[in-house]
């Protein structure tokens, strides 16, 4: 290093994840990530204020970079985002910013393959430098394998535990409708595992066949693999879900958030070329 001369200043972002209901977005530099928010998608312009607050707190230049799995909602979010600071510092993954991880998926699963499992994919590895199963538990859930050389293969898709207790108060007149929460037979021993009424039973249910998906996909991505992975929980839900579930090692409730910084760190170091 010359004499004099500083050392460049970890590269600051505004990392948003834009999902199906809700949006999430803090300050990310280098392996920092402070002011974690999450907010509903509607309305726009209350979640566009939002983020516009947190960037004005960056440093100049510093960019908000946006993955979506709601194209709809994100394309409205990113006009009012590049009215406010400009063409230059609100981006969008794949469109501006390559997300860099190897995958096995088909041409089909390429094209359509959403950018949350493939930055948990990416920030897991990061992480835990070996093979790992992502949960990613909100509006649907995830559960996906990545081998110990960071490649991701894919894995499965299924209806989220809101998005189950929704359908069956929808589709089954009897049942009512309940918001999600830890049902009895989690929260305390004398309560037992049965479900005593209705309510707890729907909860039950809900609770319970995400867990199950869960650790029966791990099993066999284990025995395909001949190796017992590390399982890595996130999403808006995985807290209430997993919390004292042996089957997980870790809940990182901005892992996806953290992907994001990865995918525009390694641009920015390869100078900017997708």
């Amino acid at each position: 290093m010359d004499e004099g001369h500083e050392p460049d200043a970890p590269e600051t972002i505004l990392p948003v994840n834009v999902g199906n209901t809700r949006t999430s977005f803090c300050v990310a530099s280098g392996d920092e990530r402070e002011h974690l928010h999450a907010m509903p998608n509607e309305p726009v312009d209350a979640l566009a204020g939002a983020i516009l607050s947190h960037a004005r707190g960056l440093p100049a230049g510093a960019p908000a970079v946006l993955a979506t799995v709601n194209r709809p909602l994100s394309d409205r979010l990113l006009g009012a985002l590049r009215q406010a600071l400009g063409p230059d510092r609100a981006l969008l993954l794949n469109d501006d910013v390559p997300i860099p991880v190897r995958h096995t998926l088909d041409e089909s699963g390429a094209l359509s393959v959403g950018q949350d499992r493939l930055l948990n994919a990416l920030a897991a590895f990061e992480v835990i430098k070996q093979a790992c199963v992502v949960i990613d538990a909100g509006t649907a859930v995830t559960v996906d394998f990545v081998d110990g050389e960071g490649v991701f293969h894919g894995g499965a898709i299924a209806p989220g535990a809101r998005m189950m207790l929704r359908s069956l108060h929808e589709h089954a007149s009897a049942l009512p409708s309940i918001d999600l929460g830890r049902p009895d037979s989690i929260q305390s021993l004398e309560a037992g595992p049965f479900g005593r009424n209705t309510h707890q039973a729907m909860l039950n249910g809900a609770v319970f066949a995400v867990r199950g998906l869960a650790r029966t996909l791990a099993e066999r991505y284990a025995e395909f693999y001949e190796a017992y992975p590390q399982i890595i929980a996130t999403g808006g839900d995985a807290r209430l879900i997993f919390e004292g579930d042996d089957l997980i090692e870790a809940i990182v409730p901005d892992l996806t958030l953290r992907g994001i910084a990865l995918a525009w760190g390694a641009y920015a170091r390869a100078g900017g070329d997708a």
